[in-house]
């Protein structure tokens, strides 16, 4: 039967898919299970149902996985993030290597080396440098409160939103993402904002005066909050910030944003400082990068850094290289290798994120390093070339989606003796390195973890040119 919406009954999960789906096979047909892990005996709720696959959500346990351990936080199952805390971490380091692997293999179709052993995090909670909080007139009540006869009643909150449900907001206790003070700085802000009746925001009337808190923590100690506010009032403004800067002393730079569009991205608006000097400056190695508002940066610097540590060693640069960074955001990839290089040329189409990098250049002193905003295909013409030199080695970190096919045709134009590709898309890389294999050979891969307790996984892929 093809019905959606039915319940198989008793289906052992015997491994684990991807994108954080388990996986079984019942007559031969394969069901991909979200919320379970491989030993779970669990019936499944169908939300897809096709000829050879279905799709469903575990709704009861017959039996638990013997792998299983107990989940950390007390968001766990309703909250969007964390979905893998009942998976030891070892387990979790297993599966996304396990994902690598196929991906390169089923969707990639190249000759592979042997996979490096994926490089884990050692700190798997608290990890985040950047988080983002959503106030809502629109709490979410789990189904626990409903049968338990809760008020269905409009209530506030301040936290994430519930997943596929765009105007509903888990109010969120304690997250175990970042490092304090961010949990002082949300509930201190939620519990005073009660008190003063300050609105929330609708979302779907597009009312309301607080809308998204941003935090970033980061490992030099240096605290930034961004609060945005649906329209301007400076008094209660000034109450508020005053409030929260005496009990939570700690941060290091106070801003507020006023947002009056019907979305939530602030990249064209202007975030203002109320105190400290509007950015705040991270380390990695002995580097310094200077981050504001709307400055983009690795989510994990600890791990990040490791990252970085790995696509420098597939670089083999040995100083007399040429390196062109392609997606070089703000240049911290091209910079954090640019010791061993002659000379970084970074190419992003953001422009904002191109100041960045050249001021980051500039403060670490680094003057081999040149940044240019637009695009790889356009920019990247026989003038470029005659005029910076063609690469010697190719760094590219492409977005979730991968490389444009033209920019991997331009690769393929430039030659460069090496490639290293960096993705946070095992599945999109795979696609690429396939286009690429016409003219390169796969030499090195390494996963790297990035996002303990989840499914996410990066990956770096060296790259030569074949003789």
């Amino acid at each position: 039967m093809r019905k959606k919406n039915m319940v198989l009954q008793s289906i052992a999960v015997e491994d684990y898919a991807a994108e954080g789906k388990a996986l079984s096979r019942l007559d031969g047909k394969v069901i991909f299970i979200e919320g379970a892990v491989p030993g779970d005996v669990v019936d499944v709720r169908l939300s897809k149902n096709k000829k050879e696959w279905a799709e469903g959500k575990a709704v009861h346990f017959q039996s638990l996985s013997k792998d299983r351990v107990d989940p950390f936080c007390q968001h766990f199952g309703i909250c969007g993030g964390c979905k893998w805390q009942m998976l030891p971490y070892e387990k979790q380091l297993l599966y996304k290597q396990q994902e690598v692997t196929q991906n390169l293999k089923r969707i990639g179709k190249v000759a592979l080396p042997e996979m490096e052993p994926i490089l884990g995090c050692e700190q798997t909670s608290r990890y985040r440098n950047k988080l983002e909080f959503t106030f809502s007139n629109k709490r979410y009540l789990t189904t626990e409160e409903i049968s338990a006869g809760a008020e269905l009643k409009q209530e506030d909150a301040l936290g994430f939103h519930v997943p596929r449900l765009f105007d509903k907001i888990i109010d969120i206790e304690t997250c175990h993402l970042m490092e304090e003070p961010a949990n002082a700085i949300k509930n201190t802000i939620r519990a005073f904002a009660k008190e003063q009746g300050y609105t929330f925001y609708d979302i779907r009337e597009h009312k309301g005066w607080l809308r998204t808190l941003i935090i970033r923590v980061v490992t030099t100690g240096e605290v930034m909050v961004n609060v945005c506010f649906g329209y301007e009032d400076a008094k209660e403004r000034k109450k508020l910030f005053d409030h929260l800067l005496e009990q939570v002393p700690s941060i290091t730079t106070l801003l507020y944003t006023i947002n009056p569009k019907k979305n939530d991205t602030i990249y064209d608006l202007e975030p203002k400082a109320y105190t400290g000097n509007g950015y705040i400056m991270e380390k990695l190695e002995d580097l310094r990068f200077k981050i504001g508002p709307k400055s983009f940066f690795q989510t994990n610097t600890r791990q990040g850094e490791r990252l970085y540590q790995v696509t420098r060693e597939f670089a083999e640069l040995t100083g007399k290289e040429t390196v062109y960074d392609l997606y070089c955001g703000t240049g911290s990839i091209g910079l954090f290798v640019s010791r061993l290089a002659k000379k970084i040329i970074g190419v992003e189409v953001v422009k904002e994120a191109i100041d960045d990098a050249r001021e980051n250049a500039a403060l670490n002193d680094i003057g081999h390093a040149e940044f240019f905003a637009g695009d790889v295909i356009d920019i990247c013409d026989d003038a470029f070339f005659s005029h910076h030199g063609k690469p010697d080695v190719i760094i590219t970190d492409p977005p979730r989606a991968g490389m444009h096919e033209k920019l991997v045709q331009k690769i393929l134009d430039m030659e460069a003796p090496l490639v290293v590709y960096v993705s946070c898309n095992p599945a999109t890389q795979a696609r690429d390195l396939s286009r690429l294999g016409e003219k390169y050979e796969v030499t090195r891969v390494r996963p790297v973890d990035m996002f303990p307790q989840t499914h996410h996984i990066e990956n770096v892929v060296q790259l030569k040119l074949k003789k």
